[in-house]
């Protein structure tokens, strides 16, 4: 394919600063949309010049986990851009059956963000939010304001959480009912004035910080549900006496398995609105800057236009 946008995101960069690992020489890039140049002689189903947004994830598909339909756990999973060649470049080869069709209503910007939808939306599956039920989202970023209005679309009233206040001002304009910035305190009261009871019904961690974690658990009701999908890279101090006490259930939630076509269809059908979160835009040659631009307090999602 000929990649037309990549997105960039924090897999990326802790690639790039060297904190992760991969075998060298790697092209980055798991999120991007493009054009189809050519395929094998086996592909069916596409013609030259058709936009294509890729799942850059796929299994062995012979392991126990892939049989029982736990593909996304598969220990042999490969992702394009971390252990294969990805999309930042001009052009790269991918398998076909990772490649979906991008509607004519949408635009490759909007198109590039089905990857970080899918991994949101297989999150709030497992939350398995009720109509009317109290939703809290810890973390403003890309995924947090993709999760709110995820939320959003299964009837549930959503509180966004952040460290700052920066970006809760969108998170407001995209959903949510209320918003509560951790430098101002009274966590604990926000969410119970908010949920009317004990606290909310189901927290969505989107931040992947160890605090992020705790924080889930502090405005989570009794009898509630905690769904960590932000992946800390740091050892997490729980309190697993309040877990207990509360029997709070915790449930992890890793990529997704086959949520790529809801995600796609969410963005067109124009449930989730995703044109606010690109905040930067840089051509495929300035993409040091790029990287850099991704720290910035007003970056959400940097994308590069090839």
């Amino acid at each position: 394919m000929r990649v037309a946008v990549a997105g960039l995101c924090g897999t990326d960069y802790r690639i790039w600063t060297g904190e992760r690992p991969v075998a060298y020489p790697r092209v980055m890039g798991h999120e991007f949309v493009g054009r189809v140049a050519g395929f094998g002689d086996h592909v069916t189903g596409f013609t030259i010049g058709d936009r294509i947004v890729v799942e850059p994830n796929y299994s062995c598909g012979h392991c126990p986990l892939c049989r029982e339909g736990n593909r996304n756990l598969c220990l042999s999973r490969t992702a394009i851009g971390i252990d294969v060649d990805g999309g930042f470049a001009e052009e790269v080869s991918v398998p076909a059956p990772c490649c979906w069709k991008v509607p004519d209503s949408l635009s490759d910007l909007e198109a590039v963000i089905t990857e970080p939808l899918a991994v949101v939306v297989r999150a709030i599956g497992r939350a398995a939010p009720m109509p009317g039920e109290t939703a809290a989202v810890v973390g403003a970023g890309n995924l947090g304001l993709l999760a709110l209005q995820v939320l959003r679309t299964r009837g549930a009233r959503v509180l966004a959480i952040a460290r700052t206040r920066t970006r809760l001002a969108l998170a407001g304009d995209l959903g949510a009912e209320r918003v509560h910035a951790l430098v101002d305190g009274g966590l604990e009261a926000a969410s119970r004035e908010f949920s009317g009871r004990e606290g909310v019904d189901v927290v969505v961690e989107t931040a992947g910080t160890p605090e992020a974690v705790n924080d889930a658990l502090r405005v989570v009701r009794p009898g509630g549900r905690v769904v960590l999908t932000g992946l800390p890279h740091e050892p997490t101090s729980v309190d697993f006496f309040g877990v207990v006490r509360r029997e709070v259930t915790i449930t992890g939630s890793m990529i997704y398995q086959h949520e790529f076509g809801e995600a796609l269809a969410l963005v067109a059908a124009g449930r989730v609105t995703v044109s606010r979160l690109i905040t930067h835009r840089f051509p495929l040659a300035s993409i040091a800057e790029a990287f850099r631009a991704h720290v910035e307090p007003t970056s959400l999602k940097v994308a590069l236009v090839v």
